[in-house]
């Protein structure tokens, strides 16, 4: 007898949100223009990031106590410093002639199997994409609920099988001063990088994001490839990763190395420890309406079930 048992962050069955609604919400989509229908099989997405993706949405990810962030929402609201500061920049000037198409990423270190290769090419080795809806939640207090596409972190680790030596893992995005004009400024120090440990990465819920709503990744969200970390404050999820290195010592991110006082390596989500400058106790959610602007922020982002355990002896009252 086969006996199915979901992961923790699987919704049961009681908790999916009824076939009228979802399919309504569907039928709203389609009338924005951005559909999940057929949308990944015309020749334009096919060469972004996408090879093997189902378009339909697996309802068992859909959460009970948010709607999906609408799409027009979620690429025109976002952090992308090597572009621009304000949220609205990103659209604007990601997408001013830079090409994220094609896109060498090269994983490396203190691994057995290093490699360097298309996206496009990896996505195939890896064994094609899935899709995850995660909340995600910025560390200056707002959130969303993102459908992404992509594949699991560890399915790569795995692949590259990394020695005994290996403790953390370091991801560099790209540089590019021609095209991102804040790379021109030297107030940071660029390319952005980030980092995880072993176990982090490795985790079920540790994701590499390809794309969004069924499409390729717009580039003002990260093109063609990031980092989906969803316990975690939205600057751990590096954008534009050009390169993955195994180390045996932890990585100095980059907003650690700017703001120190402010920014650790963890920055897991924790509403009972403020920012220096402001609560993280609420929320506000982006596109949840004026009645429904703001929710409780939960622990490790309402996943700590799944992650909880990576962080035993580790004080959680200090900010990061």
């Amino acid at each position: 007898m086969l006996i199915n048992i979901k992961n923790n962050w699987e919704l049961p069955e009681s908790m999916v949100t009824s076939e009228s609604v979802y399919r309504s919400r569907r039928t709203f989509l389609k009338s924005l223009g951005y559909g999940l229908g057929g949308i990944v099989f015309s020749p334009s997405y096919l060469n972004g990031a996408n090879i093997g993706f189902s378009t339909e949405l697996n309802p068992l990810y859909v959460l009970k106590e948010l709607d999906l962030t609408p799409y027009n929402l979620i690429t025109s609201y976002n952090n992308f410093f090597e572009f621009s500061t304000d949220k609205e920049g990103p659209k604007k000037l990601a997408n001013k002639g830079w090409n994220s198409e094609p896109w060498m990423i090269e994983v490396r270190g203190l691994v057995r199997n290093p490699i360097k290769m298309d996206v496009n090419d990896l996505i195939k080795k890896i064994g094609g994409i899935e899709q995850r809806v995660y909340r995600m939640r910025c560390v200056e207090a707002w959130s969303m609920v993102i459908p992404w596409n992509g594949f699991p972190l560890s399915k790569l680790i795995k692949l590259v099988d990394p020695t005994a030596d290996a403790k953390f893992v370091k991801f560099t995005s790209f540089i590019d001063p021609g095209q991102a004009p804040r790379q021109r400024r030297r107030n940071i120090h660029w390319p952005y990088v980030e980092g995880l440990t072993l176990s982090e990465a490795a985790n079920e819920l540790t994701f590499m994001g390809t794309g969004l709503y069924g499409r390729a990744m717009p580039n003002q969200n990260g093109a063609p490839i990031r980092l989906v970390v969803p316990w975690k404050y939205g600057f751990k999820s590096i954008k534009s990763i050009v390169k993955i290195d195994f180390v045996s010592k932890a990585p100095i991110n980059t907003w650690q190395a700017l703001q120190p006082r402010e920014y650790g390596f963890f920055a897991n989500v924790n509403p009972n420890v403020s920012h220096p400058r402001w609560s993280q106790a609420t929320e506000r959610i982006i596109g949840g309406g004026f009645f429904e602007s703001r929710k409780e922020t939960l622990m490790f982002n309402g996943y700590e079930k799944e992650v909880g355990h990576l962080y035993y002896g580790v004080d959680l009252r200090k900010f990061y």
